[in-house]
């Protein structure tokens, strides 16, 4: 399920860059103003992930399609080690997928050098910059996450903040990064465009901004860890991961499912 989720990203993704991108497209000529052309691309894939995280696949596997995300769960305790390892696995060979798909699909248009198989490079103000940017949009979308799913009021609403926020970073830090915050998603653009530049920050930045969202989270909880590692918790859905009650302070009403 976490492989045909990235799948899925990594197919809409390179088709709506292709459609946004390409110097054939209608769509191209009609939005000509590049952040009107963002924006765009920021609504379809924040609709996209909230319909991820929504659907039968994101309630039974937690709706994680993200390693840096699975790891920072595993940090805190959520996760088995080798969950931890089949979900990676799958989540990298799942984009690898989705990419292949795309370019099947489409026939072969992602190549083209304005959509480049929709791969994440740093902007124009360097790599510092956009190790940088990925930290921060990776720190703020784990912190959230965290924060969300642990409030019982804001918990069912927990996939609409994150396609807000998705939306919002390719709107506006797209430019800095090309917006990854998913090592699985970066790589399954680069194997297929055989380009692999500055790489190594898209594996290292999210990852390092989501453990650190884990640890303010942890110190502001006094050490407590979070309920589960399900972005999406629902009845009558199976979970692999560890269960903990939310503390008072951080519930209203009834406890949450789990």
């Amino acid at each position: 399920m976490e492989a045909g989720e990235l799948a899925l990203y990594l197919f809409l993704a390179c088709g709506f860059v292709t459609l946004l991108q390409h110097p054939g497209s209608p769509v191209q000529r009609l939005i000509p103003d590049g952040i009107a052309r963002r924006a765009a691309m920021g609504v379809a894939m924040g609709t996209a992930v909230t319909v991820i995280v929504f659907s039968p696949w994101g309630k039974r596997s937690g709706g994680h399609f993200n390693p840096a995300l699975t790891f920072a769960y595993y940090r805190l305790g959520k996760v088995e080690f080798w969950d931890l390892c089949f979900y990676c696995a799958a989540q990298f060979l799942g984009a690898i997928a989705g990419v292949e798909l795309a370019c099947l699909v489409l026939s072969g248009a992602p190549s083209n050098h304005a959509v480049n198989y929709a791969v994440t490079v740093p902007g124009m103000y360097g790599v510092t910059v956009a190790f940088a940017g990925e930290l921060a949009i990776s720190f703020v979308l784990m912190f959230t996450v965290l924060f969300v799913t642990n409030r019982e009021a804001l918990a069912p609403y927990t996939a609409f903040f994150v396609g807000a926020l998705v939306a919002s970073y390719y709107t506006f830090e797209s430019p800095l990064s090309g917006m990854s915050t998913n090592p699985a998603r970066t790589v399954g653009s680069a194997f297929r465009a055989d380009y692999w530049h500055a790489a190594w920050l898209y594996f290292l930045a999210p990852a390092l901004g989501m453990l650190i969202a884990a640890e303010v989270f942890l110190r502001i909880r006094r050490g407590a860890p979070p309920v589960c590692a399900k972005l999406r918790h629902c009845d009558g859905k199976l979970c692999i991961f560890h269960h903990d009650a939310p503390p008072p302070e951080l519930r209203s009403g009834r406890s949450q499912n789990g």
